[in-house]
């Protein structure tokens, strides 16, 4: 008798702290309540990349023919019920005529000037034509930042 009873403490303990770790596995917002996962993403703000000109009007170089490659990179605003969740999505074609790595460096500054946020992204081994599309979460605190690529690259992809 008293082994059951030893068991079937065990097993309410084992039931207790299981079920307190899958509670303690949801997020609340500020009320208490659950936050939802996120569902469709916002898109707040849209960065084009620049088209390569060459400001004299002559040939264009290497590398601005390179940067058309990234077709879109902009602000994907997910955030909803309070939590911040703002992420950096892109789209990249390869317009060269060899599997392609690329890797690009970028920053977000807000109204007054100040960088809040930088960081790299890399794709690789893009085949000739291929488009393909990714996403980051960032840290960013707030949506409404201006998105500079401060250096891109192509390279021959092995």
């Amino acid at each position: 008798m008293q082994r059951r009873l030893i068991a079937a403490t065990v097993v309410t303990v084992l039931m207790t702290v299981g079920g307190a770790t899958v509670v303690g596995c949801g997020t609340t917002d500020e009320d208490g309540g659950s936050t939802p996962a996120p569902t469709t993403p916002t898109q707040t703000e849209e960065r084009q990349t620049d088209q390569g000109e060459s400001p004299q009007g002559g040939r264009e170089d290497p590398a601005a023919n390179e940067r058309k490659d990234l077709i879109s990179f902009k602000i994907d605003d997910r955030s909803q019920a309070g939590f911040t969740d703002i992420w950096v999505t892109w789209t990249i074609k390869n317009n060269s005529s060899e599997k392609s790595n690329y890797s690009w460096n970028w920053e977000a500054v807000n109204a007054s000037g100040t960088r809040v946020a930088n960081s790299t992204e890399y794709v690789n081994n893009v085949q000739p034509g291929q488009t393909t599309t990714g996403e980051m979460p960032t840290v960013i605190k707030d949506a409404n930042v201006k998105i500079n690529i401060t250096d891109f690259e192509r390279t021959k992809a092995y």
